[in-house]
């Protein structure tokens, strides 16, 4: 009877003290949710905030790579492999003086395990269409023609440490760019030297279903100068290139030829095939010591075509027919394939 009457008054005193912990319990709010990444939509899509600033970033880039072929293409061989990797990262934020910019490209291209170059593509700021650092010219193919490979528009590096003011809106631009020409130029050119200044002056203009570009640089050490026009008209059912270029002699930014036409046809023939084919003629390909132009003619023609496999995935195949006078005519071009993010 005494061992009873024990355990129940035990299991009475701990039912009392669990009910007084449960009563005098403090329950913990749920935490608000963290918001890890904040979209910002106010520059495009792709941005987001830099948690605790005002600050949107944006980081893509893509992986390429390429079957090439041609003559000696590597050393003695007519084909070679090559792969870049490229990251792109692009911040933005306003201030009193409008948005402020910058950008930071990092590439590095791989011929094979050994051979590999890493760049500083692109490194700028830019406020107020004023823009500094390392940039792209005006010169550089892929933001001119660039759906086809037919076209050789420029000469030399088109990267630069620059200083840049450009005026645009939607249907016109206007700008001017001083150049840094470090890099030496090939082949050498008369009077050329190491930390050479150039100017470039770009027009931009749209009207309708036509637009174009009108482009004049000067190179100080060469004391040469060169013009370059570009325009693009849609026909048909598909986008009709045409462009054209003269330079006074040789200099950094054009040394190819004393002038050269060319055109090419970009047909869109469903969401994932495109073809551009295209020709090119030059005149006077050669220069002498005194940076004139002489020498023979040439002349290129190709066709590229371009398939959509997956979203952000692409292949591109380009063939060219190549004729100079002064050597034996020769056929090259890739097989290249690209992930974009």
């Amino acid at each position: 009877m005494n061992i009873r009457t024990a355990l129940l008054s035990s299991i009475a005193l701990v039912s009392m003290a669990s009910g007084a912990s449960a009563a005098d319990a403090i329950v913990a709010a749920e935490p608000d949710p963290v918001e890890y990444v904040r979209v910002c939509d106010a520059y495009g899509s792709g941005y987001f905030y830099i948690p605790g600033t005002e600050t949107c970033l944006s980081i893509g880039g893509y992986i390429r790579v390429e079957e090439r072929f041609g003559p000696n293409r590597s050393g003695t061989s007519d084909w070679s492999s090559w792969t870049r990797g490229q990251t792109s990262i692009s911040s933005k934020s306003e201030t009193e003086y409008g948005t402020l910019t910058g950008v930071i490209t990092l590439r590095i291209n791989a011929e094979n395990a050994t051979n590999q170059t890493a760049l500083l593509q692109e490194g700028y700021i830019d406020i107020a269409h004023l823009r500094v650092g390392m940039q792209y010219s005006w010169w550089d193919n892929d933001r001119s023609i660039g759906t086809g490979e037919t076209d050789i528009i420029s000469s030399n590096q088109t990267i630069h440490n620059a200083i840049r003011y450009m005026y645009e809106t939607p249907d016109f631009s206007a700008g001017v760019m001083v150049d840094e020409l470090e890099d030496a130029p090939k082949p050498a050119i008369p009077g050329e030297q190491p930390n050479n200044v150039g100017i470039e002056a770009q027009l931009y203009g749209k009207v309708g279903v036509v637009s174009g570009y009108l482009l004049g640089s000067y190179d100080t050490d060469a004391d040469e100068g060169a013009i370059r026009g570009i325009l693009f008209a849609d026909l048909g059912p598909g986008q009709l290139g045409l462009w054209g270029i003269w330079a006074s002699g040789a200099n950094y930014y054009w040394e190819k030829s004393e002038w050269t036409v060319g055109a090419q046809y970009y047909t869109k023939l469903n969401d994932t095939w495109s073809v551009t084919p295209g020709y090119q003629y030059f005149s006077k390909t050669s220069f002498n010591s005194d940076g004139e132009f002489t020498g023979g003619d040439e002349w290129r023609a190709g066709i590229t075509a371009d398939y959509k496999i997956a979203t952000n995935l692409t292949t591109k195949l380009s063939v060219q027919y190549d004729d100079p006078d002064s050597a034996d005519d020769y056929v090259e071009g890739f097989l290249r394939f690209q992930r974009n993010f």
